[in-house]
Parts: C-alpha cells; structure tokens; sequence
C-alpha cells in the first residue's frame, strides 16, 4: 500500500512538471475600465405660445432657442470639468398672463438654469416676477414693453428693442414718409398692443399730427367692422394697429372692404407673412416696424443652420431667441458653472457677436444701441425698407452695402487685380456685422 502511495505521487508530480513544461503560464485578465459617468443635465427653459392664433410665433421662438441648445451640446460643453448635456424644457403659455405664471413656477420647480422667452410682453412682465424670486435669468427674444425692464429686476433681459423706441420708429416714418393730417389709432388692450400704440400717439402728436381719439379691440376680436366704420366717418390719411397678426390680418382685410383707403401700419407683432394670408391683398403696402434687424440681416450662419434643421426659413424673432439661448450658454461657460448666481454677473456684462449682431446689455437689462426696421408688404412678402437707430433713417439698400466687407487686399493679389470699393461678398451673407456700421 505505502508503496502504491508513492508511486502515485511521483506520477503526479511528473505530469504536473510536464504539463508545466508543454504550456504557458495563464496571466490574469486587466480589470475592465471604469464606464465614464454620465454628463450633467442642464436645464434650459423655453415659453410661448405654442397653441392659439399666434402659435407660428412661439414655434418659431422656440426654434431658436432649440437650435442653440442642439449646436452647443453637438460641439461638446464642459463646466467644472464636467460634460453637460443641454436640455431644452418648452412651455406653452397661450399668450396668456395666468398660464405664463403658472408654466414660469413650473419651470422654477424644474430647476431650470435659465430661460429664454416669453414672447409676449403682457406675459413676460408678471412671469418675470417669478423667475427674478428665484434667482434664475430669462432673456425675452420679442417683448418690447418697457415695463418688463423698468421692474429693476436684475435677473431680466432682452435682446429687442423697447416699444419707446419702436414705436417712435415707425411714427416718425409715417409722418416723414406718408405724411398723414389725421390718423387713427387702435389698440388691442394688452401690455403690448396698447403700450405701443402709446409711444405712437405720442411720436405723432408732437410731430403735428392729428390723432383721433383711440380706439380698442381685444387679443381676441374676429369683428372690427364697428369700430373701422366709425374711423371710416372721419376720413384718416392713416391707420395704426398695436396688436398681433392673428387679429391684424382681419382688421386689415375688413378695413379694406369697408372702402378705407388710408394707409395701415403695424408694430411688429403683426409685422409678418402670415398677414398676407390672413389679410389677402388687402395686405399690400401695409407699413410695419421690428425691435431689431430683419431677418434677412441675420448671418448666413444661422440662417443656413435654421433652413437645415426646421426645413422652414425663420419668420421673426427666431434669432433673437437663438442669440438669447447663446448668451446663457456663454455667460455659463466663462465661468464654468450653470449656477445662475455665479453666472448671472457675467450675463450682465457680457459682449456677445450673435446672429442678430453685437449684444451688450445697459444697467437695466436692454440691448444697447437696438436697431429698429420699417417693412413694406410687396407682393405678398414683407420686405425691409428703412433701418432707424439713434433717429436716423437709413435705406435697407444703404445699410447691407455698408455690412458687406471690402474683399481683401490679399485675395485680389492673387488675382492680379486691384481690389475695387464694390468687390464684395453679397451683402447678405453677414449683414449683422454693420450693427455698427451705419451710424445714425
């Protein structure tokens, strides 16, 4: 038995060393990475009206916005070394005061870092409130009323014009321009609406301007044959709406079929196509004035990138809403929180090349130096006519002839040539550098 034992245990021993002889020792596998942890979500809220009659304008709003987002996080974005991932929370507020505020505190609940919006001005003034009380900055791309930054609120901006530069614009242009004895003026009793007719009220009074006494619809009037036909018996050389398209296309068209002839001008809610369709042409020749640079003054950037996305070209505000996105994004990143109260200081000094132009902003939240634009309806387009700042006019023809650069110096060596004063890119494709080109 012992000796059946040993045996045993030599062979063993004997395989093993052979085994170890024939084979490679196995080495240990490397532990497997560590997956990278997800990037960090940051909120971005968005708010306007997505449902009711001006819904083509919030859509177009949050187009902007949306834009901004989708470039910044295809780019890669990192705050505090972290990677972040944008988010956009749109909210649909109806052009309506009481859902603004209620979508608003949604968004705060939502621990939204910022936001972009609202469009309307009698909705982003009671929504401000909310957003100043907690601490988070909005941007609006389109309220014009100088209430919203008359509040004090240093949370709040835009990257508009105010309606007290707005509608002095286009006053100023109908009493240059049409030069009208008398002129009525109806309002649609908002914030927006009322607030500009006001400005042109005054503008055109104090140019010598008859001014009938005013008269009011609401955001909602379908019917305005009673109060055009009581304009009707007082034979205005003029007609000025403060209100949005979805009921100045009809007070339009009506005005026309009653046999007014008088020439009707908008602010800039109703400053767009959609009043060729909702006016037919009844439109034609209409007069109206934006808070800002046209669309068409937009950089081929943005405009290259929103016809690429949406498969639609802009229709009004869609770049402001873009640079507005843009510019929390960029406060965010120079010092490299989303913490809206360590970059809140930077927003409010920033400079900022964007798609509409240069944007700084003065001590109370406004665009410094905003430009304002006088359109005509041609043929069922709206067109840019006049660029006014610092009340100066300036023809829109003027104006991209002193957006579009010189051609180099060394390019036309190349070509042998001398380079001439008209050899220049088209003007549209960076309009917005002449923000400080054509001084008024």
């Amino acid at each position: 038995m012992q000796r059946t034992q040993l045996s045993l245990a030599v062979l063993a021993a004997v395989a093993a060393l052979t085994l170890a002889g024939c084979g490679e020792e196995k080495k240990p596998e490397p532990a497997a990475a560590a997956p990278a942890p997800p990037p960090m979500v940051v909120k971005l809220g968005h708010v306007g009206p997505l449902t009711g009659g001006i819904a083509h304008l919030g859509k177009d709003n949050e187009n902007g916005a949306r834009l901004a987002v989708d470039e910044a996080n295809a780019k890669g974005l990192k705050l505090d070394g972290k990677s972040v991932k944008l988010e956009l929370v749109a909210e649909d507020d109806q052009a309506d005061p009481k859902v603004g505020t209620t979508v608003a505190q949604k968004l705060v609940d939502a621990k939204v870092a910022g936001v972009v919006g609202h469009l309307n001005s009698g909705v982003t003034i009671p929504a401000s409130a909310i957003y100043n009380q907690a601490g988070i900055p909005m941007i609006s791309g389109s309220a014009t009323n100088p209430q919203l930054t008359e509040q004090g609120f240093k949370v709040v901006f835009r990257v508009v014009g105010r309606d007290d530069q707005q509608g002095p614009a286009i006053a100023s242009y109908l009493a240059g321009e049409v030069k009208p004895k008398t002129v009525a003026v109806i309002d649609d009793a908002t914030a927006y609406g009322e607030g500009l007719a006001n400005e042109v009220e005054k503008t055109l009074k104090a140019a010598g301007v008859k001014v009938l006494p005013r008269e009011k619809g609401t955001d909602k009037t379908a019917d305005f044959k009673a109060i055009l036909t009581k304009i009707k018996g007082k034979k205005p050389d003029a007609v000025f709406y403060g209100g949005m398209d979805a009921t100045g296309g009809p007070l339009l068209k009506q005005g026309r079929e009653l046999g007014i002839k008088a020439v009707f001008a908008f602010g800039d809610g109703a400053c767009t196509d959609k009043m060729k369709e909702l006016a037919g042409d009844a439109s034609e020749g209409l007069l109206c004035s934006q808070a800002g640079l046209p669309v068409q003054a937009a950089n081929k950037k943005f405009l290259d990138a929103y016809k690429a996305k949406f498969k639609i070209d802009p229709i009004l505000y869609a770049p402001f809403t873009y640079d507005a996105a843009n510019l929390l994004i960029e406060a965010m990143k120079k010092v490299n929180s989303s913490d809206p109260a360590k970059y809140l200081p930077e927003l409010a000094k920033i400079g900022y090349d964007g798609a509409s132009g240069k944007i700084e902003f003065d001590a109370k939240g406004d665009r410094k130096d905003a430009e304002m634009t006088i359109f005509i309806m041609k043929g069922g387009k709206i067109e840019p006519i006049a660029i006014i700042k610092g009340g100066k006019t300036t023809r829109f023809e003027d104006f991209l002839k002193a957006a579009a650069p010189a051609a180099p110096v060394a390019d036309a060596a190349k070509s042998g040539e001398p380079a001439k004063a008209g050899d220049a890119p088209k003007a549209a494709a960076e309009p917005a550098k002449a923000m400080g080109a054509a001084k008024k």
